[in-house]
């Protein structure tokens, strides 16, 4: 697929695996064949907030994301330093020459031997420009195993600014579509209580709405805060709607 039909694909996408599946064979054509975009709203100074909240896509094998995502390594991960201080495209290049310049924690130094141990050697981050300071993301965009860095940087001053227009426009396109995250998946009635609520109709009104019971909104209300892991409905509302899984604006 070439760029303009690519674009004119991702642009019209109604989900995220449809986008997603796009996007990784997109990019393997380049030789990027292993992705991990993530994406927060609740970074501070010192956090990038709790990792149930992060929008997580990648088509890397579980033996990697479960150590690299599951134990916290991106956290410490060079790339992400680089990331979290810039926005634009950044050449792995940049891990050897920290390294080079003894600039390494000992965390990061594990990072980037996992890294190694994992054929996870050479590539490009793009960090997206943010429009809140609690918000920030990127994707990490992994050669296949046995390319060099040299081989991975003439692919990008060949074809670097289409592949960064290509992520950026899935970046923006991802950030319109509904997300469930691990487990997060609202169904269709806990997803109307909810539109009602945050059209400001009382439990009461909700059940005269919906020809349901009191007992039973305020069940589907109940399963709706604790599938987003919040305390109250209101917060459950806002939580929905950040990760458009209602009110829905088309792009």
């Amino acid at each position: 697929m070439r760029l303009r039909p690519y674009l004119h694909y991702v642009s019209n996408t109604k989900s995220l695996e449809e986008l997603w599946s796009a996007h990784c064979e997109k990019m393997a054509e380049y030789g990027f064949d292993r992705l991990l975009y993530g994406f927060t709203r609740y970074r501070t100074d010192t956090s990038l907030g709790d990792p149930e909240d992060f929008t997580i896509l990648t088509n890397h094998d579980p033996e990697y994301t479960s150590v690299f995502l599951g134990e916290g390594l991106y956290f410490h991960a060079p790339m992400t330093r680089w990331a979290l201080a810039n926005e634009g495209a950044g050449s792995w290049r940049l891990v050897g020459e920290m390294f080079d310049c003894r600039e390494l924690t000992p965390h990061e130094q594990k990072v980037v031997a996992f890294n190694l141990k994992m054929k996870v050697t050479a590539g490009y981050t793009i960090s997206f420009k943010s429009v809140s300071a609690r918000s920030k993301g990127a994707i990490a965009l992994t050669a296949k195993p046995g390319m060099s860095q040299d081989a991975v940087d003439a692919i990008w001053q060949e074809h670097g600014r289409d592949i960064h227009l290509m992520n950026n426009v899935a970046h923006l396109k991802i950030l319109t579509l509904p997300y469930s995250g691990p487990n997060r998946a609202l169904t269709p009635r806990q997803l109307e209580a909810l539109e009602w609520v945050g059209d400001g109709k009382t439990t009461q009104d909700i059940a005269m709405l919906m020809g349901l019971t009191t007992a039973t909104v305020e069940k589907h209300l109940r399963l709706a805060r604790e599938a987003l892991s919040v305390e109250t409905t209101a917060q459950a509302v806002l939580k929905a709607a950040m990760v458009n899984q209602m009110f829905v604006l088309e792009a």
